[in-house]
């Protein structure tokens, strides 16, 4: 017997409907992390360096398994993959036993990666006169640069501000991601 399917969007919106309740708990938890984030910056800081230390032991842990355990690689490339994940795991440990380095190198690498983004935009901008909307791809290059600096001369305000935006937007997206799951629930 055959399945039809049918892409009317009130079904489509109807099926979403009745799974409203994830909506509303995801809302729910972003809310709850901003309030976190605005509550305790400093801690929030120091959960995402923990992360970040976490993140690297994992994936050098699936980099060094990986390396072994995929057949069609080459030599060359196994021993890539097993340095590459000994590398992430030595880096992982280190992040997680000084927290303090963590957030000053997360800093500097966000401040850099700001100042080259904004230099780029800017050139890539002045370079094409046909680009659209070229003075607001100038004007964000130029506050991307600007951004980049203000991180890497203060990398700790910088950091705590970082955060602040993050709580408030986390809260400001909760909260419509709660209004959006009661939206769903009346479809």
């Amino acid at each position: 017997m055959a399945t039809t399917y049918r892409n009317d969007p009130a079904d489509v919106l109807g099926g979403i409907g009745r799974h409203w309740g994830w909506a509303l708990a995801f809302g729910i938890v972003t809310l709850l992390a901003g309030v976190v984030a605005l509550v305790w910056p400093g801690r929030t800081l120091v959960v995402i360096a923990v992360l970040f230390g976490i993140q690297l032991i994992v994936a050098g842990i699936f980099r060094f398994v990986a390396a072994f355990a995929v057949d069609d690689e080459s030599t060359g490339a196994r021993v890539l993959f097993a340095l590459l994940g000994v590398l992430a795991l030595i880096v992982g440990i280190y992040a997680l036993r000084h927290i303090l380095v963590t957030l000053a190198s997360l800093a500097l690498l966000l401040g850099i990666y700001w100042v080259i983004n904004g230099v780029v935009e800017v050139f890539t901008a002045l370079s094409h006169r046909g680009l659209p909307h070229r003075g607001w791809t100038i004007a964000m290059g130029v506050l991307s640069v600007v951004a980049g600096l203000v991180v890497l001369f203060n990398p700790t305000i910088s950091l705590l501000t970082l955060t602040f935006v993050l709580g408030i937007w986390l809260i400001i997206f909760g909260i419509m991601e709660i209004v959006l799951a009661f939206r769903l629930r009346s479809v």
